[in-house]
């Protein structure tokens, strides 16, 4: 198990969704270094990548439970990722960091209800931890935020 695996091993549902936005970012971080050194194969996977997690993220909302919230994010999402391939199509990594801008802002949105415990409670099965999902208590760790830039996108 590498110390990746084991950060996680024992993070909660809502942890693990700031897991997927930090390797978002990564991946968003690498397109725009790719549109820098103007390494087309580079971006295009750094985008796939990106799009994936942004994807998977989208593919698990439940309106059913998280309402007008779940509905912000899918607009969200929609919205990321038109952006995210408008960045890839003119190959600006200015309109890649804009992106990651707003992704790093909704992400610290996350980390703070990650500090929730009863966030965890809203989260579709699929993405609970086992222990969240047999109903036993989850050791919440405490994480410092970074600080992001003005994006058009606030949580």
């Amino acid at each position: 198990m590498n110390y990746q695996e084991q950060a996680l091993s024992g993070a909660t549902g809502v942890e693990l969704i700031v897991a997927l936005y930090d390797g978002w970012i990564r991946f968003l971080y690498r397109a725009a270094a790719a549109c820098e050194a103007d390494d087309v194969i580079e971006r295009r996977y750094a985008v796939k990548r990106a799009l994936d997690i942004l994807m998977y993220l989208e593919a698990r909302l439940r309106p059913d439970i998280g309402g007008e919230p779940a509905k912000a994010l899918s607009d969200f999402y929609a919205a990321m990722f038109t952006m995210t391939l408008e960045a890839s199509h003119s190959g600006s990594a200015e309109e890649m960091r804009n992106v990651i801008a707003c992704v790093r802002n909704v992400k610290e949105a996350w980390a703070v209800v990650a500090k929730d415990p009863a966030a965890n409670r809203a989260l579709p099965r699929e993405l609970r931890t086992a222990a969240e999902r047999r109903g036993l208590p989850v050791a919440v760790p405490q994480q410092q935020s970074m600080s992001s830039g003005q994006p058009r996108w606030s949580a």
